[in-house]
C-alpha cells in the first residue's frame, strides 16, 4: 500500500491531479523493485496526509526515483492503451469527439512520462517505440503467427523498465537479470489480458492474440507456467538490500494471477512439483493426491453453482445469486459521474458504482490485501519445498527455493 500510494502521489505531484487515474498495480512493481535493491535510508518512506481512501488517516508511503520511474511509466503505458481502445472503438471511445479528447489527454500523458522519464535517465522511447510496433504486428498476425511474436513488444518495454531500476538503485549489474524477469512479466501479463478477455472480444468482435492465432488456452498456460520459473530463476542472479516484497509479489502472486486466469487452485511450488510428477509418471500428479485440484478445463465445473449440494459449491452453503443488472444512465449523467469517482480517486479504492451501469466494482486497493505478508506462504503449509523468502512475518515453513 504504501507503494501504491507512492505511485498515486507521485503522478499527483509530477503531473496534476488527473494523472493519478492511471494508478496501477502493474506500475507499482517499478517502485517495490527500486527500493528493494536501494541501501535503507531514512528518507525512503514520508508520511501522507489524511486521504479520503484511507478514511481521512494519514501513512507512510514511498517516495524518491523509483515512484517517479513508476509515474513515468504508467503515464506512457496508459497513454498507449488509450490509443488502443480508441483504435478499436470501443464504447464511447466510437465516437468521433469523445476519441478526440482522448486522443488529447494520451498525447499529452507521452509528454509528461517523457519529461519525468528524461529526468531519471529513462527514455521512455523504448516504450512508445514498442506500442506502435504492436499495432503493427496484430494487424499482420494470423493463424499460425507465433504467439510469442505478438508479446514481444510488451517484453521489450517492460524489460527495459525493470532494468532501469537496477541503474537508479546503483546497482548496474542486476540489470542484465532484471531485464530477464521484466521480459518474462511482459509476456505474463499479455497472455493474462488476453485469456480474461478472449469470451468478452469474441463477443465483441475485438482482436484477442489466442483467436487471432489459433493459441490454445492449453498452450498459453504452458507459456505462462514456463515464464513463472523463468521470473523466479532471474530473480535469484539479482542482488537485493531486501527481497522479501518483490518475491511475494513475483513469485507468490504472480502464480496467483495465473491461476485466476486459467481457474485452477495450486500453490506455486506444488505446481511445479506436480509438473514434474507427471513428466516421471505420465499419469495422474503427486499434487493431485494430495488434493490439488482444478475447477474445470478453463472454469468452474457445470451447474448451479448456487446449489448447496452441486460440485460447483463445494465450500460451503449456497452463494446468493447475482444482484439484477439495474437501470444504465444516460452518457450526459454517466459522464458525470465519472468525473466525480475519478477527481476523488474512488475508482482506484474502495466499492463504487459504475457510472454507467450501475453495478457494484471494487477499486484497485481494495483487491489488495497487504496487512499480513503471510496469507502468501499459507501454501508453504502443505509443501516441503518452498521458498526461502517466505519468512517475511516469521512464518518459518521450512522453505528452501
Amino acid at each position: 500500500m504504501a507503494h501504491l500510494c507512492g505511485l498515486c502521489l507521485a503522478l499527483r505531484s509530477d503531473h496534476g491531479q488527473f494523472a493519478r487515474i492511471v494508478t496501477n498495480y502493474d506500475g507499482l512493481i517499478v517502485s517495490v523493485l527500486t527500493e528493494a535493491q536501494a541501501e535503507r535510508t531514512t528518507g525512503r518512506r514520508r508520511t501522507a496526509g489524511p486521504c479520503p481512501l484511507r478514511s481521512m488517516r494519514t501513512a507512510p508511503v514511498a517516495r524518491g526515483e523509483g515512484a517517479r520511474l513508476a509515474a513515468a511509466v504508467s503515464l506512457v503505458l496508459a497513454s498507449a492503451k488509450v490509443r488502443d481502445h480508441i483504435a478499436d472503438r470501443d464504447g464511447l471511445l466510437s465516437r468521433r469527439p469523445v476519441a478526440a479528447a482522448a486522443r488529447r489527454v494520451a498525447a499529452g500523458w507521452d509528454r509528461a512520462g517523457a519529461r519525468t522519464g528524461a529526468e531519471l535517465g529513462f527514455d521512455t522511447a523504448v516504450l512508445v517505440d514498442a506500442v506502435d510496433r504492436q499495432t503493427g504486428i496484430e494487424r499482420l498476425a494470423g493463424p499460425g503467427t507465433p504467439l510469442l511474436t505478438v508479446t514481444e513488444p510488451t517484453e521489450t518495454a517492460t524489460a527495459a523498465a525493470f532494468a532501469h531500476t537496477a541503474a537508479l538503485a546503483g546497482r548496474p549489474q542486476n540489470a542484465e537479470p532484471l531485464a530477464e524477469a521484466g521480459r518474462l512479466f511482459g509476456r505474463l501479463a499479455h497472455l493474462l489480458d488476453a485469456v480474461e478477455d478472449q469470451e468478452a472480444d469474441a463477443a465483441s468482435g475485438a482482436w484477442n492474440p489466442l483467436t487471432a492465432t489459433g493459441t490454445s488456452r492449453a498452450e498459453a498456460r504452458r507459456l505462462c507456467d514456463d515464464a513463472l520459473r523463468g521470473v523466479r530463476l532471474a530473480l535469484r542472479d539479482a542482488e537485493f538490500t531486501d527481497d522479501k516484497l518483490t518475491h511475494l509479489l513475483l513469485v507468490h502472486e504472480l502464480r496467483r494471477s495465473v491461476d485466476r486466469a486459467f481457474a485452477t487452485q495450486t500453490c506455486s511450488h506444488q505446481a511445479d512439483a506436480r509438473r514434474a510428477g507427471e513428466n516421471l509418471t505420465g499419469s495422474q500428479a503427486p499434487g493431485d493426491a494430495a488434493g490439488l485440484r482444478q475447477t474445470g478445463a478453463f472454469g468452474p465445473p457445470p451447474g448451479n453453482p448456487y446449489a448447496p449440494d452441486n460440485p460447483g459449491n463445494p465450500f460451503g452453503p449456497p452463494q446468493p445469486p447475482p444482484e439484477p443488472p439495474r437501470d444504465r444512465r444516460g452518457l450526459i449523467t454517466g459522464c458525470l459521474v465519472w468525473a466525480g469517482l475519478a477527481c476523488t480517486c474512488q475508482m482506484c479504492c474502495g466499492t463504487f458504482e459504475d457510472p454507467w451501469s450501475r453495478q457494484r466494482r471494487e477499486g484497485l486497493c481494495s483487491q489488495c490485501d497487504c496487512s499480513d505478508c503471510c496469507d502468501a506462504c499459507d501454501c508453504c503449509s502443505n509443501c516441503g519445498d518452498c521458498c526461502s523468502s517466505c519468512d517475511c512475518c516469521d512464518c518459518d515453513c521450512g522453505c528452501d527455493c
